[in-house]
């Protein structure tokens, strides 16, 4: 028979699909004769007994009494036993069970679990004569009933969008999920670890603004009732942890989740998770060693190697990365140099021939960086370090010190996309409010992602702020990197996602 991916449940239309109806009449018998068990004491994880007895012989006895607890994925019978599997949180283990050991009423009740119920088992680890780790079952319990029929690993959920939608079930069948998960918990643990032993503090910044500034990007809005205030969710955390910085916080970071009212594409999703840091005293160099340290320390954590497989092809995050400025590779796109002291139109041109068509409010820098976009970063492969952007693009970063129409920034490129992004902070009050100025200037002109121009902030800059390095690395996007995922909703475990249709 057919398995549906999600059968209906529960007792209005449908409830008589033969999968579900079988599992309900279970259900309501197990109700009626005393219910489920609060809790189960667990003393072991299958991960944990793997490793424990990895050297234990085939067909031997240990003698240890363990308890586990999790999802019975399926069972075969062999004559008069029967194997299962039982998944919990860290892995999978079998399950020996014998009606001389487990008793015949208690067998003949065992036959009645169904996949994907969850159970708490007692007993001996073993292994049996094909050397196959076991818990030998003495007594089990029934934890709690599962109403539907778990999907076929390889038919049931193979539909991405489905899968991100029941993200619970995507866990539960498909292994890769379930590790990329844990994966990218492992990255953001080492992250902050990273962080913490080289000083910083790790802090929290609010989401929910007057006005949300700090990047280039269009926000969310949403209404305070009680103080009746259209507020926006923020689109970057910098100008806070700038603030931190003023205040003597020398070393701050915060990783946290981001919304942007952007499209959603391979890449892209209007919430997404952050980490900025600041440290005082430091410029974008001293950040650029930081970040190549991190990343490839990151690589061998999670891949094992610096050298590792994206997308079919071998990548090599082994520092030092390459370097190229952001106005040099542009210059080499187009066969001749960036001049910011040439008419604006004739930027435009280059534009132009190149299949952009500028908007009115651009100048140099956003051209230039709309050619970088186009014709340079998707063919940048290896890490690659994207240094000194124009200052229309850059209105935090600190002006270059030899270059006056460039900043000290960079952003870290790897296999055509973007994935940290750095400056030597400007920290000039007056020349920072010029560069408000601008930007206002340029939403007046029709630029929606252009800045506000944040008065307290330029009053904390007025304080004085040391020379800094800032840092924000797109979590999302790193995870996908060093797990070979190519869409971010594999990495995000609930993605934006339109409403599903309505099937009444």
């Amino acid at each position: 028979m057919t398995v549906p991916v999600d059968p209906p449940a529960g007792d209005g239309d449908g409830a008589d699909h033969p999968l579900v109806a079988a599992r309900l009449e279970r259900h309501r018998r197990n109700l009626a004769a005393g219910g489920y068990p609060y809790r189960f004491e667990v003393t072991d994880r299958a991960a944990d007994l793997h490793h424990r007895f990895a050297d234990l012989g085939a067909g031997e006895e240990t003698g240890a009494w363990v308890a586990v607890a999790g999802r019975l994925m399926n069972t075969r019978a062999m004559g008069r036993l029967v194997f299962g599997v039982l998944q919990d949180g860290s892995g999978r283990i079998q399950l020996f069970v014998d009606p001389a050991v487990l008793g015949d009423d208690a067998f003949a009740r065992f036959g009645d679990l169904d996949h994907g119920d969850m159970i708490g088992v007692e007993g001996e680890v073993m292994t049996t004569r094909r050397g196959e780790l076991s818990v030998r079952i003495d007594r089990y319990l029934l934890l709690a009933k599962s109403l539907r029929p778990l999907p076929d690993k390889w038919h049931g959920l193979q539909d991405v969008e489905l899968r991100s939608r029941r993200r619970y079930l995507d866990l539960m069948v498909n292994d890769e999920s379930r590790q990329v998960a844990l994966d990218r918990a492992r990255i953001i643990a080492e992250l902050r670890r990273m962080f913490t032993e080289r000083g910083y503090v790790e802090v929290e910044t609010p989401v929910l603004l007057n006005e949300a500034t700090g990047a280039l990007a269009r926000p969310f809005e949403t209404h305070h009732h009680a103080l009746d205030l259209v507020m926006q969710l923020r689109i970057a955390t910098e100008l806070y942890l700038k603030r931190l910085v003023v205040g003597g916080l020398d070393r701050v970071f915060e990783i946290g989740r981001i919304f942007r009212n952007e499209g959603i594409d391979a890449i892209h999703n209007p919430e997404f998770t952050m980490l900025e840091s600041y440290q005082a005293y430091a410029d974008y160099t001293d950040v650029a060693a930081m970040v190549e340290e991190m990343v490839a320390s990151l690589a061998v954590t999670v891949a094992g190697s610096t050298v590792f497989s994206y997308a079919g092809r071998l990548l090599d995050l082994t520092p030092p990365f390459r370097r190229v400025r952001m106005v040099d590779a542009v210059a080499e796109a187009i066969g001749g140099p960036v001049d910011f002291d040439a008419p604006v139109d004739r930027a435009r041109d280059i534009a132009r021939r190149h299949g952009i068509e500028p908007e009115p409010h651009w100048r140099h820098g956003r051209i230039v960086e709309a050619l970088f976009d186009e014709l340079v970063a998707g063919s940048i492969w290896e890490p690659t370090l994207v240094m000194d952007h124009p200052r229309e693009i850059s209105p935090l970063a600190r002006a270059h010190r030899h270059h006056p129409n460039l900043t000290e920034r960079f952003e870290l490129f790897v296999a055509g996309h973007e994935y940290a992004n750095a400056f030597s902070e400007l920290n000039d009050p007056l020349e920072q409010r010029d560069r408000f100025e601008a930007q206002a200037a340029a939403r007046l002109a029709g630029d929606d992602e252009a800045h506000h121009i944040d008065e307290d902030f330029l009053l904390a800059l007025e304080y004085g702020m040391p020379p800094t390095g800032g840092l924000g690395i797109g979590i999302d996007r790193l995870v996908m990197l060093l797990t070979d995922r190519h869409h971010i909703r594999e990495v995000i475990l609930f993605p934006t996602l339109r409403p599903e249709p309505d099937t009444d």
